[in-house]
C-alpha cells in the first residue's frame, strides 16, 4: 500500500492543480487503508512528511485521514506524540469530530485526555461522545474529575450516555459515592447504568449494597428491570461472598424471565453453586447445560478441586477431553490445583507435563503457583524453592513466594522462610499476611525470641494485620463476625449459646490448640484469646438461627486456624450438623467429626 500511494503522490508535477489532485487522491487511499504494521506505517509517514502532503493548506482530508490511520496502526504511546506533532504542525487541518472520536476510541488512558485537550484548545471541541470516550479510558481520579467538570460545564449532564460513562469512571478510579452520586442524579436510568453501578459496588468490594440493588431494580418502577447482564453481576457478587439464598433467587429471575438458558449466567451458576459448598446442585446444572463451553468445564473442575474433591476433577478433565472441548491455560489451573488440594503429587507432574507437550501451552504464572503449593504441601520445600529460582519461565510474583512460605510454615522450615521473606522485601512486595505467615513459623518450633523481633519490626514499619472475619448469611443478610466482637445485636445469645458449644466439645474430646495463639501467653491466657474467633462466633450465630436439617455456611476471609479446624471437626459430630466453611485458599465440609479436606490444606 505505501508503495502504491508513494508513486500516486510522485506522478504529478508540483503545480497547484496538480497538488490538489495529489490530496485528493492521498486522502481516498488513506481514508480506504486498513491499520497498518507500525514498521510500514513509519514508512509512509517518513514518505508523507517528505513530500509535505500533510502541510499543503488543499489538502485537510488527507491529514485528517493520516492522523486516524496513525491512530489505528500504532501503540497508544508512540500513536501521541506522531498525533500532537501534527496538529502543531497543521492546526488548519483538524480532524472532524467524526474523525476526532476515531482517533480517540484508538488511544488509551491519558494519551486520550493529551490528545483531546490538544484538539480543544485548537478549536475542536468535539462532542458529549468524544468526552464518554475519554472516559472509557479514565483511571485516574483527578481526571475524571475534570471531565466530570467538563460535562457539567458545557451542559452534557442530561447525557444518560455521558452520565453513565461518568459512573464506570469513578468506579475504576475507587470513588464508589461520586459514582452513586451522579447514578442518583441521572434523570433516566436504563439497565446499562444500573448494571454499572452494581459493577461498580462489587469492584469497590461493596458487595452487600450490589446485593441491594437487585431488589431495587425489579418491578421495574425505578426505570429499569435486570437482564442476563445483572443475573452474570449478581452471581458473581453472591459467589464473592458466599451468599447461596440471595444467588438461588437471583437464579429464580433469570428462570422466569427467559435467561435460564444464557450460557454465560449457566456458568456464573455453576461457579457461585462451587463457592457456596453447593457441588451436587452445581453438578445437577452441568449436567443439565446442553452445549457446554470450556468455560463450564473449567468451573466445574476448579470447583471440585476447591472443594476437595481432587479425583473427581481428575475425572472431569478426562470426559471433557472425550467429549471434544479442549482445555485452555484456565482449565489446567483447575486440574493442577485439585492434585495439590488433594495431594496427588505424581498425577501433578503428569498434568503439568500434557499441558506443556500435549496441548503447547505455555505454563503461567497461576501453573507455577499450583505446582510450588502441590510440592510444598507434600514436604518437596527445596525442590519448590529450586523450581521459583531455577526452572520457571516467568518471573515469579509475590503470591508465589507466599505460597512457599505458607508450606514453610506447615513444615517449620525456618530456614527457608527467613529466604522466601527477602525475596518479597526485594519485588517490595510484602504485606501484612506475609510476618504473620513468618510469626506463624517461628511460633510452630516455639522460638518466643524470633516472634517478638517480628512483632517490633512490623509495629516500626506500621504493619497492620488484616482481622479475620467470618461471614454468615441469613435470608439474604450477611452477618459479619471479628474475634471478640461485641456489635452484633444478638450478642448476648451468641456469647451463651458459645459457652455452651464449649462445654459439649470439651466432654467429647475437644483441647484448644494453643499453637494458633502466636502471643508469648500461658497455657489459661492462649485458651481464652483462642475461645472467641471469628469462626466460632458465627458457629454459634448459625446454630441459632439455622434448622436442624440446614448446612451451617461460613465464608473466612482468612486461611482457617488449626484450633479452628479442630473445633468445627469435634462440633459437626457432636451436634450432628454439616458445616461447610470456605477460607481464602478452599472449602472444608466438616461432618461426623472429619473434614473434607483430611487436614491437608
Amino acid at each position: 500500500m505505501a508503495s502504491h500511494l508513494t508513486r500516486a503522490l510522485l506522478s504529478s508535477p508540483p503545480s497547484s492543480a496538480a497538488a490538489a489532485a495529489t490530496a485528493s487522491a492521498a486522502a481516498a487511499l488513506l481514508s480506504s487503508t486498513s491499520p497498518l504494521p507500525a514498521a510500514r506505517f513509519l514508512q509512509l509517514h517518513a514518505h508523507l512528511l517528505r513530500t509535505g502532503l500533510l502541510l499543503l493548506p488543499l489538502a485537510p482530508t488527507a491529514a485528517s485521514a493520516f492522523l486516524s490511520l496513525a491512530a489505528a496502526s500504532l501503540p497508544s504511546h508512540r500513536a501521541l506524540p506522531v498525533l500532537l506533532h501534527h496538529l502543531a504542525l497543521a492546526p488548519e487541518t483538524l480532524p472532524s469530530t467524526f474523525r476526532l472520536n476515531a482517533i480517540l476510541r484508538s488511544l488509551r488512558g491519558p494519551d486520550a485526555l493529551r490528545f483531546l485537550r490538544r484538539a480543544r484548545a485548537l478549536g475542536r471541541r468535539g462532542n458529549a461522545f468524544s468526552l464518554s470516550i475519554v472516559l472509557g479510558h479514565c483511571r485516574a481520579l483527578a481526571h475524571a474529575r475534570q471531565l466530570h467538570a467538563n460535562v457539567v460545564a458545557e451542559g452534557h449532564s442530561p447525557d444518560a450516555l455521558l452520565a453513565t460513562s461518568l459512573v464506570s469512571s469513578y468506579a475504576a478510579c475507587g470513588d464508589g459515592d461520586s459514582a452513586r452520586k451522579v447514578f442518583d442524579e441521572m434523570p433516566v436510568r436504563d439497565t446499562v447504568a444500573w448494571n454499572v453501578l452494581i459493577t461498580c459496588y462489587t469492584r469497590n468490594r461493596r458487595t452487600k449494597d450490589a446485593l441491594k440493588l437487585f431488589d431495587a431494580m425489579r418491578g421495574g418502577e425505578n426505570g429499569a428491570e435486570p437482564d442476563d447482564v445483572t443475573c452474570i453481576l449478581l452471581l458473581q457478587a453472591c459467589t464473592s461472598l458466599g451468599a447461596l439464598d440471595f444467588g438461588e433467587k437471583v437464579w429464580e429471575y433469570a428462570v422466569n424471565h427467559g435467561y435460564g438458558g444464557e450460557l454465560k449466567v449457566r456458568n456464573s451458576l455453576i461457579t457461585m453453586y462451587t463457592k457456596c459448598g453447593c457441588v451436587d446442585k452445581a453438578y445437577q446444572v452441568f449436567c443439565e447445560t446442553p452445549k457446554k463451553s470450556v468455560v463450564t468445564w473449567s468451573a466445574m473442575i476448579s470447583g471440585l478441586a476447591s472443594n476437595g474433591f481432587g479425583k473427581d476433577a481428575i475425572s472431569a478433565f478426562e470426559e471433557m477431553g472425550r467429549s471434544g472441548v479442549a482445555p485452555d491455560e484456565q482449565t489446567f489451573t483447575g486440574v493442577l490445583s485439585a492434585c495439590s488440594h488433594s495431594g496427588l503429587v505424581d498425577e501433578g507432574f503428569k498434568f503439568f507435563d500434557i499441558m506443556c507437550y500435549e496441548y503447547q501451552l505455555k505454563p503461567n504464572v497461576h501453573h507455577y503457583g499450583c505446582m510450588v503449593d502441590l510440592m510444598g504441601r507434600a514436604g518437596l520445600l527445596d525442590q519448590a524453592y529450586e523450581l521459583v529460582v531455577k526452572d520457571m519461565r516467568v518471573a515469579p510474583d509475590a503470591t508465589i513466594w507466599r505460597t512457599l512460605l505458607g508450606a514453610c510454615r506447615i513444615h517449620g522450615h525456618i530456614d527457608l522462610g527467613e529466604r522466601v521473606i527477602n525475596h518479597l522485601i526485594e519485588l517490595k512486595a510484602q504485606q501484612a499476611g506475609d510476618y504473620v505467615l513468618l510469626l506463624n513459623t517461628y511460633a510452630a518450633v516455639e522460638d518466643w525470641g524470633k516472634v517478638a523481633e517480628v512483632r517490633k519490626l512490623m509495629k516500626e514499619k506500621g504493619i497492620q494485620t488484616t482481622p479475620g472475619c467470618t461471614t454468615v448469611e441469613l435470608n439474604g443478610e450477611i452477618h459479619e463476625f471479628i474475634a471478640a466482637d461485641a456489635s452484633h445485636p444478638r450478642k448476648a445469645e451468641i456469647y451463651e449459646k458459645l459457652d455452651e458449644i464449649n462445654k459439649h466439645l470439651r466432654i467429647a474430646g475437644y483441647v484448644p490448640n494453643v499453637s494458633s495463639e502466636l502471643h508469648d501467653l500461658d497455657s489459661e491466657g492462649k485458651e481464652c484469646a483462642l475461645a472467641y474467633h471469628s469462626e466460632k462466633l458465627a458457629i454459634a450465630f448459625a446454630l441459632l438461627v439455622t434448622p436442624q436439617h440446614r448446612p451451617i455456611r461460613l465464608a473466612k476471609n482468612l486461611r482457617v486456624c488449626v484450633d479452628c479446624h479442630n473445633f468445627t471437626k469435634v462440633f459437626s459430630g457432636v451436634y450432628h450438623r454439616l458445616v461447610i466453611v470456605r477460607d481464602r485458599t478452599r472449602f472444608h465440609h466438616f461432618k461426623e467429626f472429619q473434614c473434607s479436606c483430611n487436614d491437608y490444606w
